[in-house]
């Protein structure tokens, strides 16, 4: 679901913590958050009727050219995860997203960041964004303008 308040732009998704997802300390390895900034983003996107495989479809990639990992409590096997993903704000040619991942009782796990640039699919330069796709993300920054 998209979410538009307190000057944020943002969605959720919820992902449960597979048993293959734990370490031997029986936590969520650390590694594993990255994905689900993937799942957050891509679900955001999908949410707004675009899709990396339709950008990809259309000579767009999206490589991620940054980011950064903050970790503050463990998640568990089984834990019910809510990837909230913030939209920072609408540029031409990147995509920069906050993360912040809870756990089934709202406690705060994990903070994240990452930039992704628009790329052509053939000569792997930067380009600028399609004009769709900054049609559709810039409605929703008016709004939290308003």
């Amino acid at each position: 679901m998209i979410f538009v308040n307190k000057g944020l732009f943002y969605h959720e998704t919820q992902i449960r913590v597979r048993y293959a997802d734990t370490d031997r300390m029986g936590y969520c390895y650390y590694g594993n958050y990255p994905t689900f900034y993937e799942v957050g983003r891509t679900e955001f996107l999908r949410e707004l009727g675009l899709s990396y495989k339709n950008l990809e479809d259309e000579g767009y990639l999206l490589p991620i050219v940054s980011m950064s990992i903050k970790y503050h409590h463990p998640a568990y096997y089984d834990d019910l995860l809510t990837v909230r993903t913030i939209y920072n704000e609408l540029h031409s040619i990147k995509l920069d997203f906050n993360y912040e991942v809870f756990n089934q009782n709202g406690k705060l796990i994990n903070t994240g960041n990452t930039i992704l640039a628009f790329v052509n699919a053939q000569t792997k330069r930067p380009r600028k964004a399609p004009e769709k796709y900054l049609e559709i993300v810039s409605k929703y920054f008016d709004k939290i303008k308003q």
